[in-house]
C-alpha cells in the first residue's frame, strides 16, 4: 500500500534528509577547501581595508584640492579688476584660509605674463605672489619666475591644464622657529576665456597625513605607508624610509613587480613576500586618485599572513558551529515555514503569470520577508522585473533618438542588456555616420556651388584682365571666409628679367590699391611659383604679414599660396591670409579654382595680344601703302648714296684699325657679358679669346666700395643711352693695371641700344 504524505510531512522528510546529507557533504568539502577559501577571503578583506584607508587619504586630498579649486574660481573673477584692487582682495581672502587651515604653510598665486602684459609674446615668464603667516600677521612676497623657460613640473602642469598634486619635497618653514618639513603642493589652474592664465596653489606639510597613515593597523603586526606618483615614500612607520624611493627601499619588490610603474598607472594589486625572519606578509596596493589629478598616489598595507589566517580559522570554526545550530534550527523553522510556504509561492506564481502575458510594471513586484529561498526567489524576481523595466525605458529612449541614455547591467551575464547596449551603440554609430555623410555632402555642395559661381565670374570677365583679377580675389576671399588676399601675375615683357606683379588685392570687405613686385624665387610667392606647388602655413612667422582692421592689428592663423598654372605653366600666384585655419576641402577648392583662373588669365592675355596684333596689322597695312611710294623714292636715293657709303666704309675700316692698334676694345651685351674683344685686349689680359667671350664685366675688376654701390646705376644709364667714363683697375699676369675706360652705347637702326662698346687706355701711357 502506497504511503501518502502531506506537503508539510514531505517537506520535513525530504528537506531534513537532504539537508543532513548536504550538511555532511558541505562539512567535508569545507574541510578540504577551507584553507584556500580562508586565504582568499583574508586577502580580499585586507585589500578592502587598504581601499578604505586609501579613500580616507583621498578625502584629505579632495579637501585640499577643493580649497585651491575654490580659490582659483574666485581668482578668475577677481582678475578682471585692477591689480591694486584684486591683490588686496586676495590677501583678504587668504587670511581666513590660512587661519582656518593650520596645515597650510603658504598660499601662492602665479600669473602668466603672456595674458597680463600687452605685447608679451613668450609662452613662458610669470610673476608669483607668495602669502604666508608669521604669528597673527600675513606676509607676502612678489617675484618673477620662468623667465628663461618653465621648470619641468610647472610646464607639465600648464600643458595638462588640470588640478595637480606635486611630488613631495623638503622645505624649510617657519613657525616661531625655522624647521625642515616634508611638503606637498596642491595646485589648480586659472583659466581666462578658456586659456591658461595662471594658478593658485597651497604648500601643505605632510605631518597630519603621516600621522593618520601611521594609525592604520587593522590587525596586530600590520602597518601602512604612503607612496607618491613617482615612487617617493611620503609616510612610513620607519622614519628612515620617508622621502626615499620605494625602488631603493624595496629593490627586490621593485624588480619583480615593477612597483613604481604600476603606482604611476594607478593600478590596484597585491603580492606576498617573506621578511628576513621568514614571516610571510600580504602587501596590498590601493590607488589614490583625487579630483582631476592625473598623477595617482598609492596607499600600501602590509599585513602578516599568519595573523589574518588565525582570524579566518576562528571564523571557520564559528561557521561550523553555527551550521550545526542551523541544522537544528532548520527543523524548527521548517515546521513554521511549511505552513506558510504555499502563500508566498502562490503570490510569486500570480506575478509570473502576469509577466508571461507581457505586463512589465513595478506593481508586479512581490514583498516576501520569509528569510529563506522563497524570499531570494522573490528578490531575484523583483531584480529581473526591475531590470526588464529599466530595459523598457532604455529601449524607449533609444527609439526617441536619445543615444546618450545609459543602462546598468544586472551582471556580466546580462545578455539582453548587452544586446540593447550593442543596439544603442550601433544606432549611435549609424547616426554619426549619417551626420558625417551629410557633412561631406555639404562640403561637396559648397565646392560645386563655388565652382559654378567662379565659372560665371570667369565667363563675365574674360576680356578685362584687371576687372577679372579684382572680381576673382574679392569673391575668393569672401567665399572661403578669409580676411585678405591678392593675385600676383607673371610679367615677362622683359624675357631676361621676369617678375611677379601684384595685380589685385582685397582685405576687410574692400579693394586695396597697392603695388608690389617679387622676383622669381623670392619669398613665399616666388617659391610657390618656382616649385609649382601649394604652400600652406598654419604657423605664420610674426614678421611675415599682419591683418589690420578697425579693431587693431594681428597675425593671421594661416597663409595659403596657390600657383596659377595651366599645363604646368605658372602664370601667377594667389595668396590669402585668414584668422581661421582653412580646412582640407577649402584648400582643395582653392587649388581647383586656381586651375580655371589660370586658364582664363591665359585666354585673356592671348585675346589682348591678338587684339593688339590685329590693330598693329591694320596700321601696318596702311603704312605699307605709304611706304611703297617712299621706297621708290628711296631706291633712287639709295643708288646715289651707295657710292658715298662705299667711300665711308673704307674710312670707317681705317678708323677701326686705328682704334684697334691704339686702344683696348671690348663689346658687351646689355647684361654685361662679353660678346667681342680686339687682339690688343687679349694680349693685355693674357687669356684666350674663347675664355673671355661670355665672361661678365666684373671679372678681373677691382672696385672700391663707392664703385660697388654705383655699379647698378652705371649699367642702367648705359642701357638708357648715356655714355660713361670710368677709371678702373684690372689684374693680369700678377700685376694691377689702371685703365681709363669710355663706355659707348651702340644703337641699332631704330635708335635702340643693343650693345655697349668699351674703349680703354692705360693710365701710364697718358702719364708718359
Amino acid at each position: 500500500m502506497k504511503c501518502k504524505l502531506k506537503i508539510r510531512q514531505k517537506i520535513l522528510l525530504y528537506i531534513l534528509g537532504a539537508t543532513g546529507l548536504f550538511y555532511i557533504a558541505c562539512v567535508g568539502y569545507i574541510l578540504i577547501t577551507s584553507r584556500q577559501t580562508i586565504y582568499k577571503e583574508a586577502m580580499e578583506k585586507t585589500q578592502l581595508t587598504a581601499e578604505v584607508s586609501a579613500k580616507e587619504v583621498t578625502a584629505i586630498f579632495e579637501r585640499e584640492l577643493s580649497l585651491v579649486r575654490t580659490l582659483s574660481q574666485a581668482l578668475t573673477v577677481y582678475q578682471e579688476l585692477p591689480q591694486e584692487q584684486w591683490h588686496k582682495l586676495f590677501l583678504d581672502m587668504y587670511l581666513p584660509v590660512l587661519r582656518e587651515n593650520p596645515q597650510i604653510y603658504s598660499l601662492w598665486d602665479s600669473w602668466e605674463y603672456k595674458y597680463y602684459i600687452p605685447g608679451y609674446t613668450n609662452d613662458f615668464g610669470r610673476f608669483v605672489i607668495t602669502t604666508w603667516r608669521e604669528g597673527s600677521q600675513l606676509k607676502w612676497l612678489y617675484d618673477e619666475r620662468s623667465m628663461e623657460g618653465d621648470p619641468p613640473i610647472y610646464g607639465v602642469f600648464k600643458r595638462n591644464g588640470v588640478e595637480a598634486i606635486w611630488e613631495p619635497y623638503v622645505d624649510q618653514v617657519t613657525k616661531g622657529k625655522a624647521e625642515v618639513k616634508l611638503m606637498i603642493t596642491y595646485a589648480s589652474p586659472v583659466y581666462v576665456n578658456s586659456e591658461f592664465a595662471g594658478a593658485i596653489a597651497t604648500d601643505v606639510g605632510l605631518d597630519n597625513l603621516q600621522e593618520m597613515v601611521s594609525k592604520i593597523k587593522p590587525v596586530t603586526g600590520s602597518y601602512a605607508y604612503l607612496v607618491s606618483n613617482s615612487g617617493i615614500i611620503a609616510g612610513h612607520p620607519n622614519k628612515e624610509f620617508i622621502f626615499k624611493k620605494i625602488a631603493d627601499v624595496y629593490p627586490a619588490d621593485e624588480k619583480k613587480y615593477q612597483l613604481t610603474e604600476r603606482i604611476a598607472k594607478g593600478e590596484k594589486f597585491n603580492y606576498t613576500i617573506k621578511d628576513s625572519s621568514g614571516r610571510e606578509h600580504l602587501i596590498c596596493y590601493s590607488p589614490i586618485v583625487a579630483g582631476k589629478v592625473k598623477t595617482p598616489w598609492a596607499l600600501v598595507l602590509s599585513t602578516p599572513v599568519d595573523v589574518i589566517m588565525a582570524q579566518a580559522r576562528h571564523t571557520l570554526w564559528v561557521s561550523i558551529i553555527v551550521s550545526l545550530l542551523g541544522l537544528i534550527a532548520i527543523t524548527l523553522v521548517l515546521l513554521f515555514v511549511s505552513g506558510n510556504l504555499t502563500r508566498p509561492i502562490k503570490k510569486i506564481t500570480e506575478a509570473l503569470k502576469r509577466l508571461a502575458r507581457g505586463e512589465i510594471s513595478e506593481e508586479l513586484m512581490v514583498s516576501i520577508n520569509s528569510g529563506d529561498e522563497i524570499e531570494e526567489m522573490a528578490v531575484a524576481f523583483n531584480t529581473s522585473l526591475s531590470g526588464l523595466h529599466h530595459k523598457t525605458l532604455f529601449a524607449n529612449d533609444i527609439g526617441k533618438g536619445n543615444y546618450a541614455t545609459q543602462l546598468e547591467l544586472l551582471s556580466e551575464a546580462d545578455v539582453l542588456g548587452k544586446s540593447l547596449i550593442t543596439m544603442r551603440d550601433s544606432l549611435k554609430n549609424a547616426a554619426k555616420e549619417e551626420e558625417n555623410r551629410k557633412l561631406e555632402d555639404q562640403k561637396r555642395s559648397w565646392a560645386n556651388e563655388g565652382h559654378a559661381h567662379f565659372g560665371e565670374i570667369l565667363r563675365q570677365n574674360n576680356n578685362d584682365l584687371q576687372k577679372l583679377c579684382d572680381n576673382v580675389i574679392i569673391s575668393l576671399v569672401k567665399y572661403v571666409g578669409a580676411n585678405q588676399g591678392g593675385i600676383f601675375l607673371l610679367n615677362d615683357d622683359d624675357k631676361m628679367h621676369p617678375f611677379f606683379e601684384l595685380i589685385s588685392a582685397y582685405a576687410w570687405d574692400r579693394k586695396k590699391y597697392m603695388t608690389k613686385q617679387i622676383e622669381l624665387g623670392e619669398g613665399l610667392v616666388g617659391a610657390c611659383a618656382m616649385e609649382k606647388e601649394t604652400i600652406f602655413l598654419t604657423e605664420v612667422p610674426d614678421d611675415y604679414v599682419n591683418i589690420t582692421s578697425g579693431l587693431g592689428e594681428a597675425n593671421p592663423r594661416c597663409v595659403i599660396l596657390v600657383p596659377l598654372k595651366h599645363e604646368d605653366e605658372v602664370v601667377g600666384v594667389v595668396e590669402m591670409a585668414s584668422f581661421k585655419v582653412l580646412e582640407k576641402h577649402e584648400v582643395e577648392f582653392i587649388e581647383k579654382v586656381a586651375e580655371s583662373i589660370a586658364s582664363t588669365i591665359l585666354s585673356v592675355k592671348i585675346n589682348a595680344r591678338t587684339k593688339m596684333l590685329l590693330e598693329q596689322s591694320q596700321m601696318q597695312a596702311e603704312e605699307m601703302k605709304a611706304q611703297e611710294e617712299e621706297m621708290r623714292q628711296n631706291m633712287e636715293e639709295l643708288q646715289a648714296t651707295q657710292e658715298e657709303v662705299s667711300r665711308k666704309s673704307g674710312e670707317i675700316e681705317e678708323f677701326m684699325n686705328s682704334i684697334n692698334s691704339t686702344a683696348y676694345v671690348v663689346e658687351y651685351d646689355l647684361g654685361g657679358n662679353v660678346i667681342n674683344v680686339n687682339d690688343s685686349y687679349i694680349r693685355l689680359v693674357g687669356v684666350p679669346r674663347e675664355q673671355i667671350i661670355g665672361s661678365h664685366h666684373t671679372q678681373n675688376l677691382i672696385l672700391n666700395d663707392k664703385q660697388k654701390k654705383e655699379y647698378g646705376t652705371f649699367w642702367e644709364n648705359l642701357k638708357a643711352g648715356v655714355s660713361k667714363k670710368l677709371r678702373t683697375t684690372i689684374t693680369s699676369g700678377g700685376r694691377s693695371i689702371e685703365l681709363l675706360e669710355t663706355y659707348i652705347p651702340v644703337r641699332d637702326v631704330d635708335g635702340k641700344v643693343f650693345k655697349v662698346m668699351k674703349l680703354a687706355f692705360e693710365v701710364n701711357e697718358f702719364q708718359q
